[in-house]
């Protein structure tokens, strides 16, 4: 498989991985400079010449997978039958550079509730690299009139993110639209509204994080009603509320929102590094 193909199938599949790319070559080396590989927790697309050159790189890619590195590095090596490593000798003469770039996979954050709080906490988060859904059953909240258009006008007119707009008459339908692993920020206008979403988003176990806006008495009810739905401690313990950096005091919409921006993009960078730990079956 081509190594674009190779990356494309594993952004679908919100699998992070590092594309390393045979940038120098002195001497001899099995293959010439521009060679690629790609390599994922537990599979690898392409070669950048086998033995232990490959291995070497594969080993150090999966190192930065697991320690959820983000910068790329360089990768020195010689070839030579004096230069051994851990998988062996490699006696082509020469010395390659290898520069290896992480590609992490892009979050998904959703918000629903496009209220005052709503709005200008996505204009903070679409000037970040997200995939950002846009829940609400109101329709005129949604307008785009109001949001804007990404990278033109509006709130959205300097958005980087990927935005996806959900009008949702019933708003917890908007969570079967998301990608395991996304982030679900609820601040409905509504309490039933919050409280059908939390109790949809509890049933899926492969979310990323879910937060509550909210008061301690609000959420008090709210946990006699899940409880009176099924969902136990364990269930509960999953939700953050409420949800922003409590250092960040205030109560304009636009400090709630730069709070809640701050949380959940910690909680992004918490999600990413345990993603990016390898299987225990992995080579």
């Amino acid at each position: 498989m081509d190594w674009l193909d190779a990356l494309q199938r594993l952004r679908e599949e919100r699998t992070p991985a590092v594309i390393v790319t045979l940038a120098i070559v002195r001497g001899h080396a099995p293959r010439n400079g521009g060679a690629k590989m790609v390599v994922a927790p537990d599979r690898v697309f392409g070669t950048v010449g086998g033995g232990n050159l490959e291995a070497t790189a594969i080993k150090r890619a999966r190192e930065l997978l697991a320690s959820g590195g983000a910068e790329p590095e360089l990768l020195t090596l010689k070839l030579s039958d004096k230069a051994t490593t851990e998988y062996g000798v490699q006696c082509c003469g020469g010395e390659v550079t290898l520069m290896l770039e992480p590609v992490r996979v892009v979050p998904s954050v959703a918000i629903f509730g496009m209220g005052h709080v709503g709005l200008e906490l996505a204009r903070i988060l679409a000037r970040q690299e997200l995939a950002l859904h846009l829940v609400d059953s109101r329709a005129e909240m949604l307008a785009p009139a109001r949001l804007g258009a990404p990278g033109e006008s509006g709130v959205l007119a300097d958005a980087v993110a990927e935005v996806h707009v959900h009008h949702e008459p019933v708003p917890e339908a908007g969570l079967a639209a998301l990608p395991p692993g996304a982030h679900v920020l609820i601040m409905t206008h509504d309490h039933i509204e919050d409280l059908a979403v939390t109790d949809t988003a509890l049933r899926r176990g492969d979310l990323g994080s879910i937060g509550l806006i909210g008061s301690r008495s609000k959420w008090a009810r709210f946990q006699v009603k899940l409880a009176e739905l099924g969902h136990d401690e364990h269930d509960l313990a999953r939700v953050t509320t409420p949800i922003g950096v409590p250092e960040v005091g205030g109560k304009a919409p636009a400090t709630i929102a730069v709070s809640v921006a701050a949380k959940i993009l910690q909680l992004i960078e918490e999600s990413q590094a345990a993603e990016a730990q390898p299987p225990e079956t992995a080579a």
